[in-house]
């Protein structure tokens, strides 16, 4: 993936080198020894992402609950837009990415195609630097610039993670498409009824409209809904994968309702022509 890469300090391009990668000017970023590639640290220090940054319990539950197949039908949901949206043999990023899991499928889909996660949390890199054979991972804090090169990809997921509009926009090819997955307002309804989890915020859908204005245009919409049997520890893991972990303590909390919705927005995007140019003439 390094030549879809650029140095977070200069922005010129990388090279490998001795477990690194080093641009021209010198400025070199250590390969760590899970594989994946440290380029937060060039974005001028610990920012809003990196203190958000999922711990390595919340990594660990959401890996076995992912795992466990709970959100197959989104991941192949992904897969399948990606197949219809994408080259076979083109780039996808998946922004705010987490462990990999959704672009694995999603380069499942796409045989030909190459991928990378970027992400704060240095324990889901972990494992997203191993989540696929033709994936990459790098540290990045989406809020403060992607350490990419401007229009390196074809597909560019962000899955219930930061949305930086600008910097999404230069990330993709004229041609590119973004694909955003939201809850949607039954998400979890029935654990949030019981356990007094975090409401899914009713302007969600305007935030992602105003975070997305000036630089994309919306081309197509799904929703996604379907139901989930949980064991307890099943439960505690979605509940400790998610900002609830946060704010809620994550035990057993006793048997889980029968059913619990799942429910996502997906919604496909297309760059504004034009945007690119005004973002430089500002700049």
């Amino acid at each position: 993936m390094l030549p879809a890469l650029r140095c977070p300090v200069c922005g010129a391009g990388l090279a490998p080198a001795e477990r690194a990668a080093r641009c021209p000017a010198g400025h070199s970023f250590d390969l760590a020894r899970q594989g994946y590639l440290g380029l937060a640290g060039g974005q001028g220090g610990a920012g809003a992402g990196a203190a958000n940054a999922d711990s390595a319990a919340m990594v660990e539950a959401r890996s076995a609950f992912l795992g466990a197949g709970h959100y197959a039908p989104l991941t192949e949901a992904l897969a399948r837009l990606a197949g219809q949206l994408a080259p076979a043999d083109g780039l996808s990023l998946d922004a705010g990415g987490g462990t990999g899991h959704h672009l694995a499928g999603v380069l499942d889909a796409l045989p030909g195609a190459a991928g990378l996660t970027l992400d704060v949390s240095r324990f889901a890199l972990r494992r997203a630097a191993r989540a696929h054979p033709r994936m990459g991972a790098a540290s990045a804090d989406v809020w403060r610039g992607l350490p990419v090169r401007t229009g390196a990809f074809d597909l560019l997921l962000n899955v219930f993670a930061p949305r930086n509009g600008a910097e999404f926009h230069r990330a993709l090819a004229p041609g590119g498409a973004l694909l955003v997955v939201t809850p949607g307002p039954e998400h979890l309804a029935e654990l949030r009824a019981s356990r007094g989890l975090l409401a899914v915020d009713p302007a969600k859908e305007e935030r992602l409209r105003r975070a997305l204005a000036g630089h994309f245009v919306q081309e197509a919409e799904e929703r996604l809904t379907f139901g989930l049997r949980l064991t307890a520890d099943e439960a505690r893991d979605l509940v400790a994968m998610g900002p609830n972990a946060h704010h809620h303590a994550t035990g057993p909390g006793g048997a889980p309702p029968a059913t619990v919705t799942a429910s996502f927005r997906l919604t496909v995007h297309r760059p504004r022509a034009g945007a690119r140019e005004r973002d430089s003439a500002r700049g």
